[in-house]
């Protein structure tokens, strides 16, 4: 079970059903780890430094889901983590990585993603729970040929730095915790559903975290997009705030509804109204994000402003989405 959301904040108690390890033996959880993903050190860090490590765990496929917490300050090194790559999301706290001459600071806005043939040295801080995403090298490389319709000419890197507020990111995490919430129902998923899932995931990041790759990614898939659905998404992300609806959107772009639905289907994977929704929930946490907690503003003012106007279905879908109320958002 993963606790947590997924970019900082508050963790939710673990559900069972679910690989759970805890321990404060340093030497039996670092054997945990390792088994998991690759052979490394673990350093604790300060006197009188005591260890509360625990992990909890989900496979999908050739994706893993691992909440991992040391419970105190420690160094983590690992040479070479050959065969994966690895999202590294705090869900609270600090830490810094560094990956040969590239070095991240680390905190509930900015995550990391090492890959293979990394050397890894990293310092987190004492209460730094991390949600790490495992992804098998040999299938995101895959996954990436067939995006590109070619084999892939040099060895894929992504940034080492993750911007978690970047909506491309914010969509991914978004798909993370609908995948999350699919292996937490207990049920496990039929082969057909749990590579939906997989597939779902490693070209979610692929098209979200920037690479050596993303300009081709990109070219590519504006290339596939017809322009009718390319015409929609810029009128649904310049006009949010207006009562839009399929009607309005398809005839704007000159087509019929059920055309305009079976593009969003087939290139975007979602329907014109969903992705309006999602666009307005971008607009939304933006503006609490940077609104000052002791101003008059409120928050049935601005979700109002941006087209919610039933209270209720507009704090599930924020906190499903966020993983925290609106309020919580302003306060912060």
């Amino acid at each position: 079970m993963l606790e947590g959301p997924l970019a900082g904040t508050s963790p939710r108690p673990p559900r069972a059903g679910h690989t759970l390890f805890r321990t404060r033996d340093l030497d039996a959880f670092r054997e945990q780890i390792t088994r998991s993903f690759c052979p490394h050190r673990v350093d604790l860090i300060g006197p009188g430094a005591r260890l509360d490590a625990r992990q909890h765990g989900m496979q999908l496929g050739r994706v893993a889901l691992h909440h991992i917490d040391y419970g105190a300050r420690v160094r983590v090194r690992a040479e070479a983590i050959d065969g994966f790559f690895a999202v590294q999301i705090p869900q609270a706290g600090s830490g810094v990585i560094r990956c040969g001459q590239r070095e991240v600071v680390m905190s509930v806005d900015r995550g990391s993603v090492p890959g293979p043939t990394d050397d890894v040295d990293m310092v987190l801080d004492g209460g730094t729970p991390q949600l790490v995403v495992r992804l098998d090298r040999e299938a995101v490389e895959s996954r990436l040929h067939q995006l590109l319709g070619r084999p892939p000419r040099g060895v894929l890197r992504f940034d080492l730095g993750v911007d978690l507020t970047r909506p491309e990111v914010r969509a991914w995490l978004a798909q993370l915790r609908w995948a999350r919430a699919e292996l937490e129902r207990g049920a496990t998923p039929s082969p057909l559903v749990a590579e939906h899932l997989e597939q779902s995931l490693i070209t979610g990041l692929l098209l979200a975290q920037r690479s050596n790759f993303s300009e081709a990614l990109h070219a590519d898939q504006a290339a596939s997009m017809p322009r009718t659905v390319r015409r929609a998404v810029d009128i649904i992300e310049g006009h949010a705030a207006e009562p839009l609806t399929v009607e309005d959107l398809a005839e704007a772009v000159g087509v019929g509804v059920r055309a305009l639905q079976g593009g969003f289907r087939r290139h975007l994977d979602t329907t014109p109204m969903a992705y309006l929704r999602e666009v307005r929930l971008t607009k939304v946490h933006d503006e609490l994000r940077a609104a000052d907690p002791n101003s008059v503003i409120t928050v049935t003012e601005v979700a109002s402003r941006w087209g919610f106007w039933h209270p209720g279905r507009f704090a599930a879908a924020y906190r499903q989405r966020y993983g925290e109320t609106p309020s919580a958002t302003l306060q912060r």
